[in-house]
């Protein structure tokens, strides 16, 4: 439905809303190994962005994921940056933003979720909830955004599905509406039954990486018989009853306030239940919605256009050693060549080569609507939560920074390849691939790396070797907690010295406090109780940050 202030007398307004209600964006979370990367794929296949999807770790001839483009990634088989992949299903334009599988980097899924109105949740039918995926969750509810459950690899042995929704309702709080039920699973997984219609949809399996073919019929069709034992049929059937009589409706108010979870069942190695899945999911997902500013609530249809950058990539294309920024579309119409406003910095931008991204290709777009990710070419005039507006000034709410647990010096061996180091470790920070901090004593140039998880560390290595010709060493500094002091370097200087404590400043000269463990931080709030520290980094906006 559009605002009432759209009609047949504002065209511009009237295509703006229509564009707004085809679109949905979504993001899909997970533990690793829950299998995100091969349903990314599958939902591609379904959606006829490709023809044939690759295995996760592909072997000889077989297409590498298309979601997985860096390195690395294919090296191990698994996602360690977001990428967003468009493309058209039936008169919808769906955003996928395929987020890290890997704990190690798990900020930069807490960026990719905030450009996001949805979010698949992914569970492994086996292991149930996992704690990346819990971590993940409570992402999603402090943002308020949809979620919806999808039980992978139901063609392996697993729990019982009854049980799966009462560890969901019971561990999240959140109340679970199975939309499909599962009749059999492991080898006995046979297909699902649609809870709204009471058609049964049958699998049989496909050639590897096309789509599986399907067979629709009612529940109660004589000839299911042949198909289906009798036994399997009997105990979904009788599961669903049990599921009718628990009472619970699907309320799509509750689905879009975070309250209710579609649950979906299926394999996405197999095919299974993919394709009822990705149906259902348009039907009941948020189509783009109205964003928080400085100047309100912004409406998606408001006719000037506004978004804001959630992601930066160094080296996408390692052949032009390229920058690209990731901006969310917010509201009214993005066109290719269009002069927006830097909100951070007041400076007028050309955006005059915008682009579609699908993982690592691109294409010239010509233009864009909110719920849309475009790409744009960054020669450092971005920085993560930066906001790009036409018209009266608007400012997105910025996207914090996290609590390291891993310190590192970043040791640079060959000072002939300063110039390199140098260049290779800003761009890195600026993309948020890694924070960056320095020593109080200024003599001391290298920076420090601060990270959730070891393998950032390894990633940054590597992509310095890599991309930035630049071997280099990593020196632990022994610290596992870190905590922004939140009145400055005046407050700090007040408290005097500090005992196991080590004293860093950021990006942005903010002082950072490094403690050993929670007992040393611990030990400096009852000896200061009234010293305010925290856990996140309060968001910049209108200063730039240190470069190394």
């Amino acid at each position: 439905m559009t605002s009432p202030s759209v009609s047949a007398e504002n065209p511009e307004l009237q295509a703006l809303a229509e564009a707004v209600d085809r679109r949905r964006n979504f993001a899909i979370i997970s533990h690793p190994d829950a299998g995100k990367t091969t349903l990314t794929e599958k939902l591609l296949l379904y959606g006829g962005a490709i023809q044939q999807a690759g295995a996760v770790k592909a072997r000889g001839e077989q297409r590498k994921v298309t979601s997985d483009w860096m390195e690395l990634e294919k090296q191990r088989g698994i996602s360690i940056t977001s990428t967003v992949l468009q493309f058209d299903y039936g008169t919808n334009t769906i955003n996928l933003l395929d987020t890290p599988g890997h704990q190690d980097f798990s900020e930069d899924t807490y960026r990719t979720l905030a450009a996001a109105d949805n979010a698949v949740m992914l569970e492994d039918a086996a292991k149930g909830l996992e704690p990346q995926t819990r971590k993940l969750f409570e992402v999603c509810r402090m943002r308020q955004i949809p979620i919806f459950t999808f039980i992978n690899k139901m063609d392996r042995p697993g729990r019982d599905p009854l049980s799966l929704l009462d560890e969901i309702e019971s561990e999240l709080g959140l109340t679970p509406w199975a939309v499909n039920w599962p009749i059999g699973s492991g080898e006995q997984f046979r297909g699902v039954i649609d809870r709204r219609t009471r058609r049964v949809i049958l699998f049989s399996r496909a050639e590897r990486g096309r789509q599986a073919e399907e067979l629709e019929m009612d529940a109660d069709d004589p000839r299911l018989l042949e198909m289906v034992e009798s036994d399997l049929l009997e105990l979904a059937l009788e599961e669903l009853d049990l599921l009718e009589a628990a009472g619970a409706e699907l309320d799509l108010e509750m689905v879009h306030a975070g309250e209710l979870t579609p649950v979906f069942f299926g394999s996405a190695m197999t095919n299974f239940g993919v394709r009822p899945f990705l149906d259902a999911f348009l039907e009941l997902a948020q189509k783009p919605m109205p964003r928080t500013s400085s100047a309100g609530e912004i409406e998606t249809i408001r006719p000037g256009f506004s978004g804001f950058v959630f992601k930066l990539q160094a080296n996408m294309d390692p052949r032009h050693r390229d920058r690209v920024a990731f901006v969310r579309v917010c509201s009214g119409k993005f066109e290719k060549d269009m002069a927006v406003q830097h909100a951070r910095t007041g400076k007028t931008i050309r955006l005059s080569r915008p682009q579609k991204l699908f993982g690592q290709d691109r294409e010239v777009v010509e233009d864009a609507y909110p719920g849309d990710v475009i790409g744009l070419n960054n020669p450092g005039m971005f920085a993560i939560g930066d906001t790009l507006y036409l018209g009266s000034k608007v400012e997105y709410e910025g996207i914090p920074c996290f609590s390291p647990e891993i310190f590192s010096w970043l040791r640079n061996p060959n000072p002939s390849a300063f110039k390199n180091f140098r260049k290779g470790v800003n761009e890195l920070r600026e993309e948020g691939a890694v924070q960056i901090l320095y020593d109080t004593d200024e003599s001391k140039r290298d920076p420090i790396l601060a990270a959730v998880g070891q393998l950032q560390l390894e990633v940054v290595q590597h992509r310095l070797e890599n991309e930035y010709g630049v071997a280099t060493r990593l020196e632990p500094l022994g610290y596992q907690v870190a905590r922004w002091v939140t009145g400055g370097w005046q407050e700090l200087e007040k408290v005097g010295r500090i005992f196991n404590c080590k004293t860093v400043r950021d990006a942005w000269n903010r002082p950072v406090l490094l403690f050993k463990n929670e007992w040393n931080l611990n030990q400096l709030r009852e000896e200061h109780p009234d010293f305010a520290l925290s856990a996140v980094a309060p968001v910049v906006s209108g200063v730039e940050p240190i470069s190394l």
